[in-house]
């Protein structure tokens, strides 16, 4: 995490936490409705000096750039289990902006402790956990009710965050000079029940997948400490360069990648040797990392230059770099499901013809199900409640299709009466719909 004099002075940055996906299936959706594979890959960048930046992956461009009113300064960034939400700390504003990451809108502000700055979701995605800096404490927020629950005190100085793969111990950094440690704390009773030295000023920390090992990143120690999750010991480190800030830990667990802010380079290293692989040369003051849920790239937040640098983690080269906000901190990949979307059909009229029908004004209205926006430029398919073709249109500005339709006399007035039925298939950024529309006789 950056430290930060109130209103706006930045000192030297803190790290973060930057591994936060725990990718998981991604099974939310409303009644009624069905939400298509997820196979949209987002980043969110927290800029401390305002906005969330968010990237497709895909195509590594900056898509939409988001702004909260009640946090101006955000600093970390967490996705829950599902991709369906995103959290963001703001560092001078003490409070959690709540993303509703398929339409990418600001559902919610809650007021947490002083100084937030990392965050991290539970596996389950029941609850949300930040680490308050400046007063030394953890805020557990409770995600159905949007609101802080429970405060646990760990120590000075609470920086980066960390769940085990089951949720049940939650490690947090603490950033103080000299010898540092991490506490650990049982989330089931939401205390702390030791610490464990590990280097000189801790600021990151982040777990293998298969839970056994936690890595913790000592700032002034230029190296990762290497500690066993059943033991609570540092059972070896891994050398880095200058002032190492952020983690990222491959899918697999082989390699973990470390910002170095002051060295101006991405390390790889290899968390079963316990050794250094490469230092990747990327912008001025990397603080921030996360990978894509394959694995396959890294992106890492640059803080002067307020830059991200995309990286082949295979072949541990920079690939692109994308300007973003002022100042970027805290960044997260995640796959993130279709926005689940609502399609409401109308009322057509039938008029008969010498050899068939003519179904005059089918209509339906696409909108997104959590806005209420209308969804554009999107093709509705309309057929009769037997399945036989009649129509497509495309929706309009206010998310309106509507065609009209000849229909040979094959497929039967009694059938035409019965209705039609309006089918959007749905796309990766907005889910499938459907609706039942009537045809009445002119």
């Amino acid at each position: 995490m950056l430290r930060t004099d109130r209103p706006s002075t930045f000192r030297r940055p803190m790290a973060l936490s930057g591994a936060v996906a725990l990718g998981a299936a991604l099974l939310l959706a409303p009644s009624g409705t069905a939400v298509a594979a997820p196979n949209r890959v987002l980043g969110y960048i927290a800029n401390n000096g305002g906005g969330v930046s968010v990237l497709d992956t895909a195509t590594d461009t900056l898509t939409s750039t988001l702004s909260d009113s009640n946090g101006d300064s955000p600093y970390g960034v967490g996705v829950a289990f599902d991709g369906a939400r995103g959290y963001v700390t703001n560092v001078r504003d003490d409070t959690l902006t709540v993303i509703d990451t398929p339409t990418n809108t600001i559902d919610a502000v809650v007021p947490v402790g002083d100084g937030p700055a990392g965050v991290v979701v539970s596996p389950g995605g029941s609850h949300v956990y930040v680490s308050n800096y400046l007063a030394g404490t953890v805020s557990v927020v409770d995600a159905a009710t949007l609101t802080a629950t429970e405060t646990i005190p760990v120590g000075p100085n609470a920086d980066g965050v960390a769940l085990t793969p089951d949720g049940t111990r939650l490690y947090v950094a603490h950033d103080v000079v000299g010898a540092g440690t991490v506490s650990v704390v049982d989330t089931t009773t939401n205390t702390e029940i030791t610490e464990i030295p590990t280097g000189n000023t801790p600021t990151a920390v982040a777990v293998t997948p298969d839970g056994t090992k936690l890595l913790v990143v000592n700032k002034f120690s230029n190296n990762v400490a290497v500690v066993s999750v059943a033991g609570n010991a540092v059972v070896g480190t891994i050398p880095v360069s200058f002032t190492p800030h952020g983690i990222a830990i491959s899918p697999d667990g082989s390699r973990a990648f470390v910002t170095n802010s002051e060295g101006d380079t991405l390390s790889a290293v290899d968390v079963n040797a316990m050794a250094p692989v490469a230092a990747v040369p990327v912008g001025d003051r990397p603080i921030g990392v996360a990978l894509t849920p394959d694995g396959a790239k890294a992106y890492v937040t640059n803080f002067n230059s307020g830059t991200v640098s995309i990286v082949d983690t295979a072949s541990l080269s920079v690939v692109g770099t994308l300007a973003v906000g002022t100042n970027p901190v805290g960044v997260a990949i995640h796959a993130v499901p279709p926005a689940p979307t609502k399609l409401v059909a109308g009322h057509a009229s039938l008029q008969l013809r010498l050899l068939g029908f003519t179904v005059r004004g089918m209509n339906a209205k696409l909108t997104e199900s959590h806005t209420g926006r209308p969804v554009v430029g999107k093709t509705v398919a309309f057929r009769t409640v037997k399945g036989h073709p009649l129509c497509t249109a495309v929706t309009n500005s206010v998310g309106k299709a509507t065609c009209n339709a000849d229909v040979p006399l094959l497929v039967g007035l009694a059938t035409l009466l019965r209705g039609y039925t309006a089918a959007y298939p749905g796309d990766v950024t907005h889910g499938p719909s459907v609706s039942h529309g009537t045809i009445g006789l002119l």
